[in-house]
């Protein structure tokens, strides 16, 4: 059995004055993860569900993550559980850890709302954001009356039968989010919700996730975003994902064969998540060793883009070309360029040289 993460826990006030945990773990770039539902930053540690997610970003980043407020290690009795105090929560937690320049957020279901609000509030603050199984609109946002009305009678299942031995309610609830898990996972899991949060906050909680609506929003978050989504999600529809990323300036899509709202270790979609996740954060270079590869792995729009830097274009140049805002096309250019493993215009301009030689 490999030996159990080392992290440090800690605590800090949220506006409002609700005491967060959260804890550190490994050494390089900052990743800092929104909270999402359900976690315990000590327990998760022994999870067959979480435990695989933790190691692997403690492995390659200073991996922040903290409880949200009225669970696990956080205040129980929080009295405000509005989406506004969730972006205060992570707001917090940042300024806890005292990091220093733009940071990486990681957003997980809901928690990815709350990156991308605060990203749209703090553009400086922010250099990348990864988003999996993430929506922008709740069920009482989304204009569906039915689903809307299966999602109350989940919230009012769970207020009523949360807490009972019987974990039949729980697995209401789980057998949701891991439909293709095992009995050890999925019992993990129905012990999680009972260690973490008490009936009457979980429905709070619940309910709150509906009204979630960032709007206008997603247009205002300009840096990269990575938003990857499992294929046969139950929870959060893969059409949220897609529309996710649509709406965003700067995001590429990446769809995964799973049934999981959260995936596990064992399957396939796990090793496609990882890989993916440490192409888009700079990490691992991309694979499929030439040249050719690598630019098949471009966008149509990052395709014409390096078009016109092989063309000596400058970025305001491909800008008024392309109808596109300088920024964008630094944004698209810097995606390419870490696509294509190249650091410059020039090692661009002599890898597709290179590809297109017999």
């Amino acid at each position: 059995m490999s030996a159990k993460l080392k992290q440090r826990i800690r605590f800090a006030r949220s506006n409002d004055g609700t005491s967060l945990a959260w804890a550190s773990a490994g050494r390089g770039q900052p990743l800092v993860k929104a909270s999402n539902w359900l976690t315990h930053l000590e327990y998760d540690l022994e999870s067959p569900v979480w435990s695989h997610w933790v190691n692997f970003f403690a492995a390659h980043f200073q991996f922040v993550r903290y409880d949200e407020r009225g669970c696990g290690l956080t205040q129980r009795d929080a009295g405000d559980l509005s989406f506004e105090r969730w972006v205060e929560d992570l707001e917090a937690v940042i300024e806890a850890a005292g990091l220093e320049g733009p940071v990486a957020l990681l957003g997980v279901s809901q928690g990815a709302a709350t990156a991308l609000a605060y990203a749209a509030r703090y553009p400086e603050r922010v250099s990348r954001i990864i988003v999996y199984g993430g929506y922008s609109q709740g069920w009482r946002a989304r204009g569906d009356p039915q689903g809307a009305k299966l999602y109350r009678s989940i919230v009012d299942v769970i207020s009523l039968g949360w807490d009972l031995e019987n974990p039949v309610f729980r697995e209401l609830f789980t057998k949701r989010f891991i439909p293709a898990g095992t009995a050890e996972q999925i019992a993990w899991f129905n012990d999680l919700c009972c260690r973490t949060v008490e009936a009457q906050t979980a429905a709070r909680l619940l309910s709150a996730r509906a009204d979630v609506d960032l709007g206008p929003l997603l247009s205002q978050v300009q840096v990269p975003v990575q938003v990857l989504h499992a294929a046969g999600d139950e929870v959060v529809p893969l059409a949220q994902g897609r529309g996710l990323a649509a709406d965003l300036p700067n995001a590429e899509f990446v769809s995964l064969e799973s049934r999981n709202h959260i995936l596990l270790k064992p399957e396939p979609a796990w090793a496609h998540f990882k890989d993916a996740v440490l192409d888009f954060m700079g990490q691992t270079p991309r694979r499929g060793g030439t040249g050719g590869a690598a630019l098949a792995g471009l966008s149509p729009r990052e395709r014409e883009i390096l078009a016109l830097i092989c063309e000596a274009k400058s970025n305001p140049e491909i800008a008024k070309a392309l109808g596109l805002s300088e920024r964008t096309v630094r944004n698209h250019a810097s995606n390419l360029f870490r696509k294509l493993g190249v650091k410059s215009r020039a090692e661009a301009i002599l890898l597709r040289h290179g590809a297109a030689e017999p």
